[in-house]
């Protein structure tokens, strides 16, 4: 049927993808300022305490399961988590 749209066809467009091995940078935002002795369980990222008692942990991260890891780290330290961003690739 020509003026049916009740199926739309998905684009052959893709999203670009980060290479394999290549590490993407996300940020993770906690509700409540992450002390300083749980810095090391985030090594390597940026720990940001904000004004408005948030915590920006952001930084390169090689794959979905070090994701995790810093989520089981994320939910281990007993802040809520509000939201995980990809923020570039």
């Amino acid at each position: 049927m020509a003026g049916d749209t009740r199926y739309q066809v998905m684009a052959d467009e893709r999203e670009p993808q980060p290479a394999p091995g290549q590490p993407v940078i996300y940020q993770i935002r906690l509700k409540g300022h992450l002390g300083h002795q749980w810095a090391d369980w985030f090594d390597g990222l940026t720990i940001t305490l904000e004004d408005n008692g948030d915590t920006l942990v952001t930084g390169p991260v090689i794959d979905q399961a070090a994701l995790y890891g810093l989520l089981k780290h994320a939910r281990d330290v007993g802040l809520p988590l509000i939201s995980v961003n990809l923020i570039e690739y």
